[in-house]
């Protein structure tokens, strides 16, 4: 799955190193260098289309025409767009903060600190603190580094994995998970229901609350000294159901629509969430996963949490439900479990390549 030569050196340790000039490994190709511009200057622009934001404050309103509202605004962004920032989403600024603060602070401590957190990935260990490794079909790394674990259900959390230090990451992070699962279903519930299914359907097809797993990476973007020829995260759809992120308030996230790349704004007090591949499959194609990147800049360190929900590897047969498949729209993706999904995207194979059980 990867090259099986050493890591490269944490990123971290490159852009403090000194350099002027990145390695050529974190150039981008060509292709894409034609549309990596300055993230603040493109972050002002008010022209062209805007990522929607969603105030989810009505999401339960007793009115039903006031919620109906609310859910048809989620609805036509999830199919229309695929990503969104949603205010008024119930999780307290408070407990954001310590999120933000607990995971900047690990990111403070010395690198050596942090290794003794690393994972393996050639040896398929991912959970801990990382940098992308070569691919072997392009040999591209992204300009960034991470700390990537299991936060929810709390059975299949490795506690010996999370950070120590600081005192507040366990405590924090695991509040935070524990009120995003629930909003998770708040969104599945409205995801349903604009689907013309019951509002539990989507909930149970990912797994429902014993198997749905959320994942946790804090992607750490240290400042670049060529930002116009590398990228922080390169582009992407979530495998996921759904992705929630919060991030520093420094602009990064793009987004693929309608053609061209268009840059999110930072928007006090929000998350941002993606409709994940699982979602798009379940709805065959109503709802988009959307493909993404992140840039990076030379002024400011951007850090990004995301949490991905995730369905279970083997348990669930990914493919479009029955409801959303006639005739006029037959099914647009094969059956997979989301662990052959995973191979499918790793791997970038056709839709009708053979994928090993």
């Amino acid at each position: 799955m990867f090259s099986t030569v050493a890591p490269s050196p944490r990123v971290e340790i490159l852009a403090g190193s000194g350099i002027k000039t990145i390695p050529k490994e974190y150039v981008r190709p060509d292709e894409e260098l034609e549309s990596i511009r300055d993230v603040f200057a493109e972050e002002r622009s008010i022209d062209g289309p805007q990522v929607p934001t969603i105030d989810l404050a009505e999401i339960n309103s007793e009115n039903e025409e006031i919620r109906k509202k609310c859910h048809d605004e989620l609805k036509k962004a999830s199919m229309e767009w695929g990503v969104m920032h949603l205010t008024n989403h119930g999780i307290p600024d408070e407990l954001i903060n310590r999120v933000r603060k607990a995971g900047q602070g690990f990111f403070d401590l010395p690198v050596e600190e942090k290794e003794k957190h690393a994972n393996n990935q050639e040896a398929g260990n991912v959970q801990g603190y990382g940098s992308k490794l070569a691919n072997n079909a392009s040999g591209q790394l992204e300009w960034e580094d991470y700390f990537f674990h299991c936060v929810f259900p709390e059975d299949k959390r490795d506690l010996s994995i999370w950070p120590k230090n600081p005192a507040d990451y366990i405590p924090a992070t695991s509040e935070y998970a524990r009120q995003l699962r629930s909003l998770a279903t708040k969104i599945l519930s409205v995801l349903s229901i604009g689907l013309g299914l019951e509002q539990d359907r989507l909930e149970n097809e990912v797994g429902g609350m014993e198997e749905l797993i959320l994942q946790k990476k804090i992607n750490y973007y240290p400042k670049c000294p060529q930002p116009e020829l590398a990228l922080g995260v390169e582009a992407h759809t979530d495998v996921s159901a759904l992705t929630f992120i919060i991030h520093n308030m420094v602009p990064g996230l793009q987004v693929f629509y309608e053609g061209k790349w268009v840059t999110a704004k930072c928007v006090p007090n929000s998350i941002i969430m993606h409709i994940g591949d699982t979602i798009e499959i379940l709805s065959n194609g109503k709802y988009k996963s959307i493909l993404h990147r992140g840039l990076v800049n030379k002024d400011k360190v951007r850090i990004s949490w995301a949490v991905f929900c995730e369905p279970p590897k083997e348990k669930i047969i990914l493919k479009p439900l029955p409801e959303m498949v006639s005739e006029a729209e037959p099914p647009l993706f094969p059956p997979r479990t989301f662990a052959q999904h995973l191979k499918h995207k790793l791997f970038r194979k056709t839709d009708d390549e053979e994928i090993d059980e």
